[in-house]
């Protein structure tokens, strides 16, 4: 990340709850799985990275602003929140890129001979598939 995109430990809430699926007994008497909070309005990312942040329209945002992430991955609790870290940090750095300024183009004037000229080719080949009367 940036030096500017660096998010503070103490902006980011871990819950440990426990994993789903299989593993066994561990799965039932430890809690590895992560859950990790992350308030987008309360946060000191910057104003701009914040709005697209909360437009992305990811499904890991809630609609209060909060960033909801799972991770159950790994065996251990230390390597489920590394891996949550990461994940914030992805989500985080997409919304920070500003995507570039779409000017409007026109085609030229032999793409649309070309186009044309296909369309024709391609009728006159359908028009042969037709049954001939006499």
């Amino acid at each position: 990340m940036t030096p500017s995109l660096v998010i503070p430990e103490h902006e980011i809430e871990f819950i440990a709850v426990r994993a789903q699926g299989a593993g066994g007994q561990n799965v039932n008497k430890v809690s590895n799985a992560v859950h990790l909070r992350f308030d987008i309005r309360a946060s000191s990312l910057p104003e701009e990275v914040k709005e697209r942040l909360l437009r992305f329209g990811d499904q890991r945002v809630t609609r209060t602003g909060v960033v909801v992430i799972k991770s159950q991955q790994h065996r251990s609790l230390e390597r489920n929140r590394e891996e949550a870290i990461a994940r914030l940090q992805a989500l985080v750095v997409a919304a920070a890129h500003v995507p570039k300024k779409r000017r409007p183009t026109r085609p030229t004037r032999g793409s649309k001979v070309r186009r044309l000229e296909s369309k024709k080719r391609h009728s006159q080949l359908k028009a042969q598939r037709s049954r001939i009367f006499d």
